[in-house]
C-alpha cells in the first residue's frame, strides 16, 4: 500500500505511446483535479475521500509524474500536458467540469479552460499561476542550471525531497513523506521533475512561452464569462508569493478569496479541514 490515504482504484488510459494513471472516483457534477511539481495525485487524496460522495472527482498523473509512465524521451512541455489532459476528458466524455488547480496544474488546467470555457462550470487555485512572471527563487533557478540542475533535481533528488519539508508549514509525517517521495525513486523517474524546471517560460524565446502567452490573454474571457472562481492561498510559500495571490485577485475581482497567512505551498496538508471546508463551500454553491 502506498498510503492508508491513498486507497482508490487507479486506471490507465494510452495516451499517445505511453500509459497515463488517473482515478476517477464518486459520481454527480465532475471535478478535475490538476497536480503540479513535484507532486502527484495523491495531493488530492483528502479531496477525494471528502467529495466522492456527491462529486465525481477525476485526478490525473501528469505524464513522468506519479503511477504514469515515464518516458525518458519524451515532449515534457507546458503544451503537451494540456494536450493530455484534453485527451483523457474528451476519451471520458466529460462535457462540463469544475477544476482543482496547484502549482503547474494552473498553468495546465487553465491551459484547458481557456481552449474550452463553456465546458468549465467552476474554477478553484490553489497557490499557482497562468500568466508570466519574472519570479523564481534562487534554489528553483539553480535546478535550471545546464548539467548541474540534472545532478540536483534527478541526481540527489533535490527538489522533489526538500519539497517535503521546504512546501510546507507543518512538518509532515513519515509515511507521508514517502508517499510523496515513492514515484520519484531513481535518476530516470525524476526527468518529469526536471522537465517541468527546465519548462518555466521566463524569456519570449523559450518553447513554451507562446502557450503561456495564449494562456494568459484567455483568462480575461473566463473573467467575462463569469465563471466562479475561490482563490485559496498558502501565505508561507516561498514560490508562488502573495504576488501572485495578489495578481490572481486583480484578475479575477469578482473570485472569493482566501489567504491561509500560516500555510505553506502544500496548503492541503497545512491547512487540510479548513481548506476542505472552503472547497465545500465552494463547489456546493454555499459559500
Amino acid at each position: 500500500m502506498i498510503h492508508p490515504e491513498y486507497n482508490f482504484t487507479s486506471h490507465f488510459m494510452e495516451v499517445g505511446e505511453h500509459r497515463l494513471h488517473y482515478l476517477d472516483e464518486g459520481d454527480g457534477p465532475v471535478i478535475v483535479a490538476v497536480h503540479g511539481n513535484p507532486t502527484w495525485s495523491f495531493y488530492y487524496r483528502n479531496v477525494i475521500h471528502n467529495f466522492s460522495t456527491r462529486y465525481r472527482i477525476i485526478a490525473l498523473d501528469n505524464m513522468g509524474c506519479g503511477l504514469s509512465d515515464k518516458p525518458q524521451n519524451y515532449d515534457y512541455s507546458l503544451a503537451q500536458h494540456i494536450e493530455n489532459l484534453t485527451t483523457v476528458l474528451r476519451r471520458l466524455q466529460i462535457k462540463r467540469c469544475s477544476l482543482l488547480v496547484h502549482d503547474w496544474g494552473g498553468a495546465i488546467g487553465m491551459g484547458y479552460a481557456v481552449r474550452h470555457p463553456e465546458a468549465i462550470e467552476k474554477i478553484a487555485i490553489l497557490n499557482t499561476a497562468a500568466f508570466r512572471s519574472q519570479k523564481i527563487p534562487f534554489r528553483i533557478a539553480l535546478c535550471r542550471i545546464p548539467m548541474l540542475g540534472a545532478l540536483l533535481v534527478k541526481g540527489v533528488n533535490g527538489f522533489a525531497w526538500p519539497a517535503t519539508f521546504m512546501a510546507v508549514a507543518k512538518p509532515l509525517c513519515s509515511a507521508t513523506k514517502r508517499a510523496y517521495l515513492m514515484p520519484y525513486n531513481s535518476w530516470k523517474n525524476r526527468i518529469a521533475i526536471h522537465r517541468f524546471v527546465q519548462d518555466i517560460p521566463l524569456e519570449s524565446s523559450h518553447p513554451s512561452y507562446p502557450a503561456l502567452v495564449e494562456i494568459e490573454k484567455g483568462l480575461k474571457r473566463l473573467r467575462d464569462m463569469e465563471i466562479p472562481m475561490a482563490i485559496l492561498w498558502g501565505g508561507r510559500d516561498f514560490c508562488f508569493t502573495a504576488d501572485f495571490y495578489d495578481e490572481w485577485c486583480r484578475r479575477f475581482p469578482s473570485a472569493e478569496a482566501h489567504f491561509f497567512e500560516d500555510c505553506g505551498h502544500y496548503l492541503l496538508e497545512d491547512c487540510r479541514s479548513e481548506v476542505l471546508q472552503r472547497l465545500e463551500e465552494f463547489f456546493d454553491g454555499t459559500s
